[in-house]
């Protein structure tokens, strides 16, 4: 799978956060732990990176395909 990235993605957060790998992000829909569609139409995935022991959250643009942002969630509490 290709992967899409926003402008924001690829020219902020990836210099921002240069541990982010994107192998990480390929298969999210598939992998991810919870799912959450925010009111403006972008949808929030989270997953757990293993060598860091944190939950990644992985913002996608309201096609569903984009992702725009991701960073680590501190505040991540998985339900259920």
């Amino acid at each position: 799978m290709d992967l899409k990235l926003s402008k924001y993605f690829t020219g902020m957060v990836l210099i921002k956060r240069p541990y982010i790998k994107l192998e990480w992000l390929k298969g999210i829909k598939q992998n991810y732990l919870e799912k959450e569609i925010q009111g403006d139409g972008r949808t929030r995935y989270w997953i757990y990176i293993k060598e860091f022991k944190k939950y990644l959250r992985i913002v996608l643009l309201e096609d569903g395909e984009t992702i725009h942002n991701a960073f680590f969630d501190r505040n991540f509490r998985k339900r259920g």
